[in-house]
């Protein structure tokens, strides 16, 4: 089957004026930074974050001259590090006079076979992808509750939380860790009406993971896919803008599929 071609790019619609939103790992061309696009062309301020410092200042001064200096900010954040954390929510609320939006993008992968997986290779996995959106999130939530906002939480999952995966069991149970989490935090934050949810794509990509990839895998891997193609991250996106709107209002503690591999 030939693949389907990627659609066209959606304009935005302002879902999202006047509100404040944090995004991690947004520095350069994968879902954090086409998730940080997005947020702006709907209305939103935004504070990026992210670990490289040169990557996230270069991002903040493209998306700047595009959309002004007065609705986007960067400001570099570890999100192993608590004090980091607790930084990036505070300048938030200095720069923007507040916080209504946190997306949790930071993850780290890696490939490797359990029975030969090192401690500090499961750890490190762990402490980034679960432990960092734990972080991230407890920020917010307690942000959320004092100040009496409704903010909103929108947490990058994966399918290979739901499904097994060789060499991927770091990864996945991190994964399938923030699943869990997201639902937690959503019956606990709904007692101040705070939704949190998480999308879970399959295979999004960009031109540059597609040059570190090889050819064979890229086609088996694209191959799996209903539309015989990986996702562009833009596509990711949108799904979080739906979560972070007014349009998923009723949404809390879901993880949704964003491709067709949903178990």
């Amino acid at each position: 089957m030939s693949p389907t071609p990627a659609p066209d790019y959606v304009p935005g619609h302002g879902l999202l004026a006047g509100r404040t939103a944090v995004v991690t790992a947004a520095a350069g061309a994968g879902i954090g930074g086409a998730t940080a696009r997005r947020l702006l062309e709907e209305g939103a301020r935004v504070l990026v974050s992210d670990t490289h410092t040169r990557r996230l200042k270069e991002t903040e001064q493209a998306l700047a001259a595009e959309f002004g200096t007065d609705r986007i900010s960067s400001q570099p954040c570890d999100v192993t590090d608590e004090s980091q954390v607790q930084a990036l929510h505070d300048t938030a609320v200095r720069l923007h006079g507040g916080l209504d939006i946190l997306v949790n993008n930071a993850g780290l992968g890696g490939t490797a076979e359990l029975a030969d997986m090192t401690d500090e290779q499961w750890t490190r996995v762990l402490d980034v992808t679960l432990n960092g959106t734990f972080r991230c999130t407890r920020a917010a939530l307690r942000h959320f509750r004092d100040s009496g906002t409704q903010g909103v939480v929108v947490n990058n999952a994966s399918v290979v939380g739901w499904r097994a995966q060789a060499g991927q069991a770091h990864y996945a149970a991190a994964k399938a860790g923030v699943m869990a989490l997201t639902r937690c935090a959503a019956v606990e934050a709904a007692a101040y009406g705070v939704r949190v949810n998480a999308v879970a794509p399959s295979l999004a990509m960009h031109p540059h993971l597609v040059k570190v990839t090889s050819a064979e895998l890229l086609e088996e891997l694209t191959a799996r896919e209903a539309f015989g193609r990986y996702a562009e991250p833009w596509e990711i996106a949108n799904v979080i803008v739906f979560l972070a709107s007014g349009y998923s209002s009723y949404m809390t503690g879901e993880t949704v599929s964003v491709s067709s591999r949903h178990p």
